[in-house]
């Protein structure tokens, strides 16, 4: 790699650094508010997650569809 790409590779990784250290202070500061004014609890529960919600097939049906069915299926997530 040249000198020219490795100043640019750190100056994205700098910008990527302070903007996540600002989005971590957002957050970090929105969450006190809402638990100091006793919106956030502690226990609450948490919503159960369908491993496959919809009718979309695993990985395993995938890997033994042939192309037509690759595009088919690509068609319908796509909403075409």
């Amino acid at each position: 790699m040249t000198e020219e790409i490795n100043k640019e590779i750190l100056n994205i990784l700098m910008k990527m650094a302070e903007r996540l250290d600002t989005i971590e202070n957002v957050v970090f500061n929105q969450d006190n508010v809402l638990m100091k004014a006793g919106l956030v609890k502690v226990s609450t529960p948490a919503p159960k997650v369908d491993s496959n919600p919809s009718t979309m097939p695993d990985g395993d049906m995938i890997s033994k569809m042939d192309w037509e069915q690759l595009n088919n299926l690509a068609k319908k997530i796509t909403g075409e």
